[in-house]
C-alpha cells in the first residue's frame, strides 16, 4: 500500500464511523483544531530536547463535543468546520493530515473507540519510556530494534539494553550522538529495517505519511498519541499508557 491508498483507505474506514453515527451533516458538532504552546502539550520535562520544546514539531488539538484529539506536524494550522469538510479534505499534504487525524482522534474518542489522546507531561514521558523497555523484555528476546523519529527518552532508555539504530528527520539530530546512538537521517531507513527485529516507531508518520513503509514487514509498535485512531482503524498496535 502506498501513500494515497492508505489516505484514501483511512478515509473510507472514517466514511464507515460517520455513517453509523450519522454525522456527516451534524453542523452544530463544529470541530476546532489549533495548535498548541510546548507547555501546554508537554508541560515541563526533564528534558529539554523533545521536538516540541525546540520548535521542530507542534502539537495540533482538536475538540469534538467536549472530546480531545491530538496529532503531531511540522505543518501546524487552524481548522474550525463540520465533519463534511473534513471528508472534504485532500490530505496531500501535512498540514491537512494532522486537522484531519487530530480530529478523527477527538471523533473516535467521543464515541468510545479509542483511549488515550492527549499528550503525557512532566515527567511521564520518562515513566512511559521505562513502561516501553519493560514491554519488550515482556514480549521480544533481546530484540535488535529500528526506532523511527527520535524521541529522547525512549532512545536513553531502550539503547541501556538493546541493540538500537535511529531514524530521524530533523537536520539538527542528523550525525550526532545522543544517549551514545549516532542518529541516522532517512535515507539510512532501509537498512535500519532490514537490521532490525523490531520496529518501533512515532505515530506521527501517520500524518508525514511515512507510516505505509512500516507496516507489515516486521512487528512494528506505534507510540504516542498521534497514531490513536490509526492504530485502532488499521489493527496496528500502538503503546501510549501514560496520556489521558
Amino acid at each position: 500500500m502506498d501513500g494515497v491508498n492508505f489516505y484514501e483507505e483511512l478515509k473510507i474506514k472514517f466514511k464507515e464511523i460517520v455513517k453509523k453515527h450519522n454525522i456527516e451533516n451534524d453542523k452544530l458538532s463544529v470541530i476546532f483544531a489549533r495548535p498548541l504552546l510546548p507547555k501546554e502539550a508537554i508541560g515541563e520535562p526533564m528534558r529539554k530536547d523533545f521536538p516540541l520544546l525546540k520548535g521542530k514539531e507542534f502539537m495540533i488539538e482538536a475538540t469534538f463535543r467536549q472530546s480531545k484529539g491530538q496529532a503531531f506536524t511540522d505543518s501546524p494550522s487552524n481548522f474550525e468546520g463540520t465533519v463534511f469538510d473534513l471528508l472534504e479534505m485532500s490530505l496531500l499534504n501535512n498540514s491537512e493530515r494532522a486537522i484531519f487525524i487530530a480530529s478523527l482522534n477527538a471523533i473516535m474518542r467521543h464515541f468510545g473507540y479509542i483511549t488515550n489522546t492527549v499528550h503525557c507531561k512532566n515527567d511521564e514521558p520518562e515513566i512511559c519510556a521505562e513502561r516501553l523497555s519493560k514491554h519488550i523484555e515482556a514480549n521480544f528476546v533481546n530484540p535488535k530494534i529500528a526506532f523511527i523519529g527520535y524521541q529522547p527518552a525512549m532512545v536513553s532508555r531502550l539503547s541501556q539494553l538493546f541493540e538500537i539504530k535511529v531514524i530521524d528527520l530533523d537536520q539538527d539530530n542528523i550525525g550526532k550522538e545522543k544517549s551514545g546512538v549516532k542518529i541516522l537521517g532517512p535515507e539510512k531507513t532501509d537498512k535500519a529495517l532490514a537490521l532490525s527485529d523490531l520496529i518501533i516507531a512515532t505515530g506521527s508518520t501517520s500524518v508525514n505519511g511515512s507510516i505505509v513503509k512500516f507496516i507489515g514487514k516486521k512487528p512494528v509498535i506505534f507510540f504516542g498519541v498521534t497514531g490513536a485512531s490509526v492504530c485502532a482503524l488499521f489493527g496496528l498496535k500502538r503503546f501510549c499508557p501514560c496520556s489521558r
